[in-house]
């Protein structure tokens, strides 16, 4: 058995009381037993706190902006000193080589090591404004399984966890900073449309790959953002195992990933069964431009 979990709370530009959080959140871990811990999106230094045509842009300001970590720089370090010998995925604004171009980024590591990083490739509602975006799906070996990285908005898209399924994905950690509706908010955010989207998206992505998934979200209020929480460990079959609701905490399971997928995929297993044969048009280029254009229609 393995356990892992996901967080849900609130991370601000304050990078100290950053790093105070992920110690108090990393402790607790420990003390129930986690092997694998993923923060959100954005757990050093915060995401944008607004989004759409006012959000934060490199173009308006540099001082809303996420702080811009190096991969190999003091802020990831003091990181790895913390969580030790625990295995985390960790959301930050990650700074190019070029020293200019930022990435929505996020890193699977420990204290001893970076398995590996992903860039955000799907931008919602102005956030390119702020990031570049990236390009591929890697998926990473790590001590607890083989580990895929996406952020948010990309659990919209069936395309992305599938890639790193076929590459032979055990876990997605699905990290995000996403928040309640901007417009006809449910006085409940519990019952709010874009939370329900949130669930519905993490039990999909899941059951289509027969993976685990582990969701993780802020929580709280950053900017003009009142974010859902709602961080989750769900089963190949689309079950939620554990959820922190709305509130900040951490959702806690026990996996069997080898005896859960021999049991789930004996059956029906999605990745055999698919036909590459008939999905041409998914990323055909003229299809493509034909759906954009109904898309401005």
């Amino acid at each position: 058995m393995t356990t892992i979990a996901a967080v849900a709370a609130n991370f601000t530009r304050d990078l100290d009381q950053n790093y105070a959080l992920i110690q108090t959140l990393t402790t607790q871990a420990r003390d129930q037993g986690v092997e694998f811990l993923v923060f959100p999106e954005a757990a050093i230094g915060g995401y944008l706190s607004s989004l759409g045509n006012h959000g934060d842009t490199v173009k308006n300001t540099d001082r809303s902006l996420p702080p811009a970590i190096s991969l190999d720089g003091p802020e990831i370090r003091r990181v790895q000193d913390i969580v030790g010998d625990l295995v985390v995925a960790i959301g930050f604004c990650e700074l190019d080589r070029d020293g200019e171009t930022r990435y929505n980024a996020a890193a699977v590591l420990d204290g001893q090591r970076i398995y590996g990083s992903y860039r955000k490739v799907h931008q919602p509602l102005g956030e390119n404004m702020s990031y570049s975006a990236g390009s591929e799906y890697p998926v990473f070996d790590t001590p607890v399984g083989r580990v895929g990285l996406q952020i948010c908005y990309d659990k919209a898209f069936p395309e992305a966890a599938r890639s790193m399924a076929l590459d032979g994905a055990e876990i997605i950690a699905s990290l995000s900073a996403w928040p309640a509706a901007r417009t006809a908010t449910a006085t409940d955010l519990q019952e709010d449309r874009w939370t329900y989207r949130f669930n519905l998206f993490d039990m999909a992505r899941a059951l289509d790959n027969q993976v685990f998934w582990v969701a993780s979200n802020q929580s709280g209020t950053f900017g003009s953002l009142n974010y859902v929480g709602n961080a989750k460990v769900v089963d190949p079959g689309g079950n939620i195992l554990a959820t922190t609701l709305l509130g900040s905490g951490m959702a806690v399971a026990d996996i069997d990933i080898e005896g859960t997928f021999r049991a789930m995929r004996g059956g029906m297993f999605h990745l055999r069964d698919r036909r590459p044969d008939v999905y041409g048009a998914l990323t055909d280029a003229d299809h493509t431009a034909a759906w954009n254009g109904l898309a401005r229609a």
